[in-house]
């Protein structure tokens, strides 16, 4: 479980990131963060690896204070925490095999790094991770000639290598088009029910949101507008979350 005990995030600039955050993720949730650019949604997610620190508050992860982590402990703690960028952060110019097993470098001899040594099963598991996002037939392909949405795919089979309990991921469609953003989302929802990942999500459009997420929290300014299930968010609920603005579909891409 990860909860927040009133979590604040204050940057040296004095701009509030966070304001009082409470809230309580149970293992296996699908939840989407949706809100305005620059309502808090990347410092919400990046609070819980620890990829931004806290100012006030406490923020634990299965009864674990992440603020009290530190060196080996806290890299320990972040191999079970997977993490997506819109940007889809691969090496280009390798194959999608050799991507994914980047994730087995942290736990590594430096010299079989170096030399880029990965055993049988550590080779045949990162097949198992490639197949479970549908791009098997690509395993051997540079990462460079495929598209964005089988790109993404890459990154999300190399998080699942590394076998982690959660995935944080930070508007992973908001650089797809419409289709391939639906194909990825989809990717998410089905790993989420078959592997009982918990995945927390920030994402740009509300109808992706909507469709595939089982939660959604709504954020403001740094404040919690609104959390429950996808299926009691109402135009009320979004005219909330939004200020009255317009609501961002996956549509608006076209």
């Amino acid at each position: 479980m990860i909860e927040f005990k009133d979590v604040s995030k204050t940057y040296p600039n004095g701009v509030k990131g966070l304001k009082h955050i409470n809230l309580q993720i149970e293992q296996g949730e699908f939840v989407a963060i949706i809100g305005l650019s620059g309502a808090g949604k990347s410092t919400l997610i990046r609070t819980i690896n620890r990829m931004i620190d806290i100012t006030g508050g406490q923020l634990t992860v299965d009864g674990t204070d992440v603020m009290t982590l530190k060196g080996k402990s806290l890299r320990k703690f972040r191999r079970k925490i997977g993490m997506i960028f819109q940007s889809f952060n691969l090496i280009t110019r390798s194959t999608v095999i050799n991507n994914v097993l980047t994730s087995n470098v942290p736990d590594m001899p430096w010299y079989k790094v170096l030399f880029g040594y990965y055993t049988k099963d550590q080779k045949m598991k990162a097949l198992e991770a490639i197949d479970k996002v549908g791009i098997l037939d690509k395993a051997y392909t540079r990462c460079d000639q495929l598209s964005g949405g089988q790109q993404q795919r890459v990154a999300l089979a190399r998080t699942l290598n590394q076998n982690p309990s959660i995935i944080l991921a930070d508007e992973p469609v908001a650089s797809l088009d419409p289709i391939m953003a639906d194909v990825v989302m989809n990717d998410f929802a089905r790993i989420n029910k078959e592997l009982n990942i918990s995945i927390l999500l920030n994402i740009h459009h509300v109808d992706l949101a909507l469709k595939y997420a089982t939660r959604v929290i709504g954020i403001r300014a740094g404040e919690i507008v609104y959390d429950g299930p996808t299926d009691t968010v109402t135009k009320e609920v979004l005219d909330q979350v939004y200020n009255g603005k317009e609501v961002p579909t996956s549509k608006d891409q076209k």
